[in-house]
């Protein structure tokens, strides 16, 4: 016992000095939305004004070749006659396909709800050859900028009002770096139902583009893709196309192939040009969306075969930013369009304005987000 004693007594120092050594990093992040939107239930005429705040921390730990990152929210949404709708309702039922709670209860008061969610949660080990990340993380699949078919991990849906806040995956990730050039990476992650889903991704860069081929498997489904992403000559044009191959046991949704291609164009003259086009073997009923949204295709499923969407982006000044998004489906009830104008005030406060229009659906709202 004395000598385990001695042990522990002389491993202290040895901790408290490596603490000392290490890099600890905060920031806290306030996004403040002011919204006033539709009801995205179909056949209801209900409309709602409602207020969405999500305080974030985020935190990240360096020492040598090790870290750790946590980012936490609290969030409150302000509108009894919201929090009380079925579109809320539907709203609580999405969480992240993991086997833990990452939301706390809902603290519900007299004019609406608050919550905690546990956002990200992961550390590990980077050296120039191999990175080890395990924990709530995200995991990057794709090329597209506007629809990435092959991410079934982390994917972004771009008609919801921040696109990048996605689910985060408990998982352990590996990535071995060959060179310069390639870059293998596998991932083990769990599921809500302690089921297992797993991944493989390589990409190697060549002279004229980087290819890339990634491989996924679950209980419920299998996914083969590929990417191609490079220059095109000259021009400044950059140039992607991504495909996949998906097999779902579940029959009510059948096998598919989804692809895109696509381009992006910076001008001199501030504005930044983004086309990108999206082909589906398979549509799916609206009702389908909504019974497998949490699933691992839910984003996949599209009510048309044939997307087209353009990204315009123009900086006034160091100050103004102004914005456009549109996707054409061929079809009124799925064409999108989504304008927003935002002002930088400073390092630490924003603004935006903007609305997202759909024919069955509409919304427009405020932001403010500020950080310190």
């Amino acid at each position: 016992m004395e000598r385990l004693l001695r042990v522990r007594r002389s491993l202290l120092p040895l901790l408290l000095a490596s603490l000392l050594q290490a890099d600890f990093e905060y920031k806290v992040h306030n996004s403040n939305f002011t919204l006033a939107e539709d009801s995205f239930i179909p056949a209801s005429s209900e409309r709602y004004v409602y207020n969405y705040e999500r305080l974030r921390f985020r935190g990240d730990f360096t020492q040598g070749a090790f870290f750790a990152t946590l980012i936490g929210d609290g969030v409150n949404y302000y509108s009894q006659e919201y929090v009380n709708s079925l579109d809320f309702a539907f709203v609580k039922k999405r969480h992240a396909d993991v086997p833990f709670q990452t939301r706390s209860s809902f603290y519900d008061y007299t004019q609406g709800t608050a919550y905690a969610k546990l956002y990200r949660l992961y550390g590990g080990y980077e050296d120039d050859a191999n990175r080890v990340t395990v924990g709530l993380q995200n995991i990057p699949m794709g090329v597209g900028r506007i629809w990435t078919p092959t991410n079934l991990f982390n994917p972004r849906n771009i008609y919801a009002l921040e696109p990048d806040e996605t689910y985060g995956v408990f998982a352990l990730s590996y990535s071995r770096y060959v060179g310069e050039a390639t870059e293998l990476n596998v991932v083990a992650s769990q599921k809500a139902d302690y089921s297992y889903k797993y991944a493989l991704q390589y990409q190697s860069s060549f002279e004229l583009a980087d290819v890339g081929v990634a491989f996924l498997h679950s209980d419920a489904t299998t996914m083969a893709g590929c990417s191609v992403e490079g220059n095109l000559g000259q021009s400044g044009v950059e140039v992607r196309s991504e495909g996949a191959y998906i097999k779902n046991e579940d029959e009510a949704l059948g096998n598919f192939f989804q692809g895109i291609i696509g381009a992006d164009y910076a001008f001199v003259q501030s504005l930044t040009l983004t086309a990108e086009a999206l082909y589906s073997s398979k549509t799916f009923t609206q009702t389908q969306r909504f019974a497998y949204y949490n699933s691992d295709v839910g984003i996949n499923l599209v009510g048309q075969h044939f997307y087209t969407a353009l990204h315009l982006s123009y900086d006034y000044s160091i100050y103004l930013n102004a914005a456009l998004l549109y996707i054409e489906s061929f079809e009124p009830e799925e064409r999108f369009v989504a304008p927003s104008l935002t002002y930088t005030l400073n390092d630490y406060n924003s603004f935006s304005l903007g609305t997202q229009l759909q024919k069955a659906q509409q919304r427009y709202y405020f932001n403010w987000e500020f950080e310190f």
